[in-house]
């Protein structure tokens, strides 16, 4: 998997987080049915290893399904393990280089233009602009001045109304968490979430 052709053509990452395994896992499977093709589970979810290991066997090992909030390099080897095909951190932790040297792709958070720098010196894919909402998509515009080979992927108080936003000023993609699953990771009805999926999809569409 390449996941900066994925993250371009596909502009939507949706991460997954919450206390219910067996709700956690539903909503993956509801995404990947409707059609949204990246998505990354997060470790501080309850059992968040086990819901990627069965959501990896339910969809296959092509989908591109990732691991979120990996700090250590444990994790990191614990989620290749789970079959994550990426990884995802929210800042520079030791799992970036550990991710590369188990070939893994990772997109590592930064905020700052010193830490954009660093992310890229440590081989990220791409660099996860958290929290986003901090500068906004004005923000993100002026770091494209300066890093304007840099795969920007905003991640934190994105809705449908922003994602676009972000878009424009230059993100390959955007994360987006509790906007999209809202009370789907607690057992929430999968007929809102395809309906926020759908909404989603029609507000990253190129």
């Amino acid at each position: 998997m390449n996941l900066l052709d994925e993250l371009r053509t596909h502009r939507l990452l949706a991460i997954v987080r919450g206390p219910d395994p067996a709700a956690a896992l539903t909503a993956v499977l509801t995404l990947a049915e409707n059609g949204v093709a990246l998505i990354e589970v997060s470790l501080t979810s309850a059992d968040g290893l086990g819901v990627i290991r069965r959501a990896r066997a339910a969809l296959g090992s092509d989908y591109a399904l990732g691991a979120g909030t990996v700090l250590s390099v444990e994790a990191a080897r614990a989620a290749a393990d789970a079959g994550a095909g990426f990884l995802v951190t929210p800042a520079l932790a030791p799992s970036v280089a550990e991710a590369d040297r188990l070939g893994l792709p990772v997109l590592a958070g930064a905020l700052t233009p010193t830490e954009v720098v660093q992310a890229d010196s440590a081989g990220a894919t791409a660099v996860k602009l958290f929290p986003a909402s901090l500068g906004g998509p004005d923000y993100l515009g002026a770091l494209r001045d300066p890093f304007p080979d840099t795969a920007f992927v905003p991640v934190g108080g994105i809705d449908a109304d922003s994602a676009r936003r972000y878009l424009d000023r230059g993100a390959v993609a955007v994360g987006v968490g509790s906007p999209l699953l809202g009370d789907a990771v607690r057992g929430g009805d999968p007929a809102a979430l395809r309906e926020r999926a759908a909404a989603f999809r029609t507000a990253v569409r190129p």
